[in-house]
């Protein structure tokens, strides 16, 4: 038992050296202007004790903490009681959801948020088919989102499409786009997935960025032309043709918010409700086999160039629904809404919320991305109060939060799989 607390003191004390020699840089040293307009360096050496005392105790904790090997699984009964309380959190989710915009005292940020949070659970959902389903790690899935913003505003821009038309055909171009790269990487297993998908993703950023003539290069496209609502477009003028008028409303510019609102919704709704219908099917169930092995899954006589495309188109076009409609509720886009980053947090989102679980990444989403605007006010310590939870979250449930579900085709009646009985959730 001494040796064991040395051990992990020891262990405490070597992360909080390396966090010190992180915080130093990143924590200690601040430029600051002082009254006479000149730059000098601000030390803080208090916060930097304080975060090194933190990372001491967490680390120390974290040590201590006897883990079982059985432990890191769900046992039956764990899982069948997660279930039901997924069961019943997703109807109460959806019903907040649907009600949002009706809520007292809920104003334009509020449901600006509800918009950002809904097209980052879409994006989830889209790239959860890829990772989650078919266990291909994609780095570039921002590549799609932003191949669909920019076919929709080429399209309005150059051939006056409108949303209606746009929308599907941006997401019929990310699904090609998709299929391009499936082809490339249809040997590619692990990191080496990796690399080659964040690759892509960076090549569409730089063709955004220097094809100068088509997307307007670092200035972006504008004017994107807006949604309507069968037509009624959402203006102030009143008129009798226009939203407001012809429901005998007083134009408010929320009107189009709360559309935009359930337009996302609906959009997000309809990628859960393909996915959920096709992992059911021949093509999805191909798709887990391929994730719990390859080599098996070639045995079977299952078609893996053919698994390995439908999953980048399917994932593919989910994102460029999204692009789409990011494209049209901002009016304006360029090269600088879809870099890496980008595509880290839709993975986060997946990883987080437990790969293969569509309420896992629902709530994920609204974890990371309405959670993270709880903390504005804390600056640019919100980003160690987001990395601190992520930790918290992989450490307490490394396999995600929803890390177990029924599975999509069982004899007889269906038991609740725990996550250490199939692959998902190892990523």
């Amino acid at each position: 038992m001494i040796a064991r607390l040395v051990a992990a003191i020891r262990d405490a004390a070597l992360a909080t050296v390396v966090a010190f020699g992180l915080f130093v840089i990143m924590v200690g040293l601040r430029t600051e202007v002082s009254p006479s307009g000149a730059l000098f360096l601000q030390q803080r050496w208090r916060e930097i004790g304080l975060l090194c005392a933190l990372v001491f105790v967490g680390r120390l904790i974290i040590a201590l903490w006897e883990i079982r090997p059985h432990s890191l699984g769900q046992s039956p009964r764990r899982a069948a009681f997660t279930l039901k309380l997924a069961q019943i959190f997703a109807p109460a989710l959806m019903a907040a959801a649907l009600v949002l915009p009706f809520v007292p005292g809920v104003d334009r940020y509020w449901l600006d948020l509800g918009i950002l949070v809904l097209t980052y659970v879409m994006l989830g959902w889209g790239l959860n088919i890829v990772v989650g389903l078919a266990g291909l790690l994609d780095l570039g899935y921002v590549a799609f989102y932003g191949i669909g913003a920019y076919s929709y505003a080429l399209l309005a821009q150059y051939y006056g499409f409108s949303f209606w038309l746009g929308l599907p055909l941006a997401g019929i171009l990310a699904a090609f786009w998709g299929v391009l790269l499936g082809f490339p990487v249809l040997r590619l297993r692990g990191d080496y997935l990796a690399i080659v998908t964040l690759a892509f993703g960076e090549i569409i950023r730089v063709v955004l960025l220097n094809w100068v003539s088509l997307t307007g290069g670092p200035n972006g496209i504008g004017g994107i032309p807006r949604p309507s609502f069968f037509g009624l477009p959402f203006n102030m003028s009143g008129e009798p043709d226009t939203f407001a008028g012809f429901f005998g409303l007083e134009p408010d510019p929320i009107h189009r918010v709360i559309f935009l609102y359930y337009l996302i919704l609906a959009l997000a709704l309809l990628t859960n409700w393909v996915t959920i219908r096709i992992r059911r099917q021949p093509i999805g169930r191909a798709w887990e086999a391929l994730r719990e092995d390859e080599i098996a899954c070639r045995a079977l006589g299952i078609n893996v160039t053919t698994t390995k495309l439908t999953a980048f188109a399917l994932g593919a076009m989910f994102g460029g629904f999204a692009g789409a409609f990011f494209a049209t509720r901002q009016g304006f886009i360029s090269p600088e809404s879809f870099t890496f980053i980008e595509s880290a947090i839709i993975l986060a989102i997946v990883v987080l919320g437990g790969m293969g679980s569509q309420i896992g990444v629902a709530v994920a989403a609204v974890v990371m991305i309405g959670g993270f605007e709880l903390f504005r006010d804390l600056q640019e310590w919100r980003m160690l109060v987001f990395g601190a939870a992520m930790v918290v979250i992989m450490v307490l449930r490394p396999r995600g939060l929803v890390g177990s579900r029924t599975p999509s085709i069982a004899l007889g009646e269906r038991k609740a799989i725990g996550a250490s009985h199939v692959s998902e959730g190892r990523g």
